[in-house]
């Protein structure tokens, strides 16, 4: 059985899967070729290219679950501010990024699917519609031990997720909503210029900053704890069932 993640550099939501014994993809244009580590083969695709999204849908059968990560550069409420600017140089900006999140949904109603797309608090409620769910990593946290490590970022990433940073899900085709786990999150304390403002941020944001690929990635990764509990919720949906590409 098949399970496909778009817009995916780490490959952290299909991680629980892959260890299930599932068969999974990560595609994005930053991977170079096709790689695999364990059950997940990484692959490049350009997933604005409908010819690309058409041979996913040829080539995989059997598929039970899709996640999708669309870039949220353009869309992120965090970003508002430079949104008119960006206007100026291109008015169809936001159109371009919503193209990324469309066809994503596009490609999960094709197959048939269970399936999500994630995004931050931001521009899609108003350019497409309002979101399914919404949750924070640290209301998942109780999926992961207690003795908990990032594998990746443990200096950035607290253990278990204890983080806040709310997001968005827009979802269909029978996926089911996992029960939350909650643990405490933990803030960071910050020296502002101006006293008082964003003195106690999330250690995501703290300690990232820029428009570096790194910080992109990093505060772009899917929550673990969040991870695990939508495999534990969603591995029993039923088979899907093919529809024609609208």
């Amino acid at each position: 059985m098949v399970v496909l993640s778009l817009y995916d550099y780490t490959g952290a939501a299909l991680q629980p899967w892959a260890d299930d014994g599932y068969r999974c993809y990560a595609f994005d244009i930053q991977h170079k070729g096709t790689t695999t580590a364990g059950r997940i083969n990484y692959v490049e695709a350009d997933l604005y290219d409908e010819a690309v999204l058409d041979e996913i849908a040829s080539t995989y059968n059997d598929v039970q679950f899709l996640s999708a990560f669309p870039p949220c550069t353009d869309l992120s409420a965090a970003g508002a501010r430079w949104w008119s600017f960006k206007f100026a140089v291109n008015p169809r900006f936001q159109e371009q990024a919503l193209t990324a999140v469309t066809n994503a949904a596009k490609l999960a109603e094709k197959i048939g699917c269970p399936y999500y797309i994630e995004n931050p608090v931001g521009a899609l409620s108003r350019l497409w519609r309002k979101p399914d769910h919404t949750f924070d990593p640290f209301e998942y946290g109780g999926y992961l031990p207690k003795a908990d490590s990032h594998p990746k970022y443990p200096a950035i990433i607290p253990p278990r997720d204890a983080y806040r940073k709310r997001t968005c899900l827009w979802t269909g085709n029978g996926f089911r909503m996992p029960e939350k786990k909650p643990v405490n999150y933990v803030n960071v304390k910050m020296n502002r210029a101006k006293k008082g403002k964003g003195e106690n941020s999330s250690p995501i944001h703290a300690k990232t900053g820029g428009k570096s690929q790194r910080t992109k990635t990093i505060r772009s990764a899917t929550p673990r704890g969040f991870a695990q509990a939508v495999y534990s919720q969603n591995r029993f949906c039923p088979p899907p069932v093919v529809d024609e590409w609208t």
